[in-house]
């Protein structure tokens, strides 16, 4: 046999045992997302606030004090964040709804003065069609709409899920992972337990600088809204805008766009096209702060990924798990990343328990 397709032939079994794995893995992961997710985000969670139970242990707290002030701090902001948001709708929606309709018939006058000459016939045609499409290209959307009710169920189950998941990671994470450290073989026992604390340091540095760049992101674009007059009254929806662009910022590349267009639609219903204009080279000049600054500079040294993986990272989490797939998708790779270099190198058997400087130094 050739030594070529010898070659050949032993990469080509261990790529497909590689690729068998992986698709078991994602299948696991799509059959059991109710369990799955919930973990994920309580992961999440928790490493956001470990450091803050272990500041607070350092300073002579008791533990259980340590961690009951950690959970209330973090509910009572999330809590506040939600009921901040749903009384500025309420407040702000039936303007919304006015200005929206003074704009839908200001635009039709338009099109029927500009030199298009459209009639009401040929506007309503074109609308006719618009929604045509928007609903074949809904169908998966509509969809899971309709059987929320079915699945009300299981996101109760999962939050809870998530609030117990966080406690244990809170109270008892060290023995947790230590115990799944004793699953491995005792000659892997070394390289799997540094690799998974490489991966907790670049989680919980993942986490901190994320909320610096969402931070950033809705701060950018409210004093945008803010230059703009959107803050001047009658226009309390700028607020929830605010806090749509700080969580969708935790979604890479695209979730502050996405939120960000929404500032826009307020700026062009309330302001005009002019302002519209105005708020949407905003948006785009605080995506290129983030994407040309902050993620090279900060989330490039936290997270050791390039730009281009998490493009992919989040268009393939999008496309296996929607929201919850581009959420997770980033901060998996780079974990995943990093432990897999910390093992390959053999830096397990001289570096056996790694520190914040080794993640951010890429191990040298």
């Amino acid at each position: 046999m050739p030594e070529a397709l010898s070659i050949a032939a032993a990469y080509s079994w261990r790529l497909l045992v590689i690729l068998g794995l992986l698709a078991v893995v994602v299948y696991l992961i799509i059959t059991l997302k109710y369990i799955v997710i919930p973990f994920l985000i309580a992961t999440l969670i928790g490493a956001l606030l470990v450091p803050l139970v272990h500041f607070l242990e350092r300073h002579q707290w008791p533990k259980w004090l340590a961690v009951t002030v950690a959970l209330l701090g973090f509910f009572a902001i999330v809590s506040g964040l939600i009921v901040v948001v749903v009384s500025q709708v309420r407040l702000g929606l039936p303007s919304l709804q006015q200005q929206s309709i003074a704009a839908y018939e200001s635009f039709r006058t338009f099109l029927s003065d500009s030199p298009l000459q459209l009639s009401d016939k040929d506007i309503d045609g074109y609308l006719t069609q618009l929604t045509d499409v928007i609903q074949r290209d809904s169908e998966a959307l509509v969809s899971g709409i309709l059987s929320f009710g079915s699945t009300a169920g299981h996101v109760l189950a999962g939050a809870l899920l998530s609030v117990f998941a966080t406690i244990f990671v809170l109270i008892d994470g060290k023995r947790i992972w230590a115990w799944t450290v004793r699953l491995f073989p005792r000659r892997a026992r070394a390289a799997v337990d540094g690799s998974g604390q490489a991966g907790w340091l670049t989680l919980t540095t993942f986490v901190k600088v994320q909320i610096l760049v969402a931070a950033v992101d809705a701060v950018g674009i409210s004093v945008g809204a803010w230059i703009l007059g959107l803050f001047y009254g009658g226009f309390p929806l700028v607020i929830p805008i605010a806090v749509a662009v700080f969580l969708g910022s935790f979604i890479p590349v695209v979730g502050a766009l996405i939120t960000g267009a929404l500032a826009i639609f307020i700026a062009l219903v309330f302001l005009g096209p002019i302002p519209a204009v105005i708020m949407l080279g905003i948006v785009l000049l605080v995506q290129q702060l983030e994407g040309h600054i902050l993620q090279p500079l900060i989330m490039g040294t936290a997270v050791k990924v390039h730009p281009l993986a998490v493009v992919f990272a989040v268009a393939a989490g999008s496309f296996i798990a929607g929201i919850p797939g581009a959420l997770f998708a980033v901060p998996l790779v780079a974990v995943v990343n990093v432990m897999t270099e910390y093992i390959a190198s053999g830096d397990w058997r001289t570096n056996p328990r790694p520190t914040l400087s080794y993640v951010l130094d890429d191990g040298r």
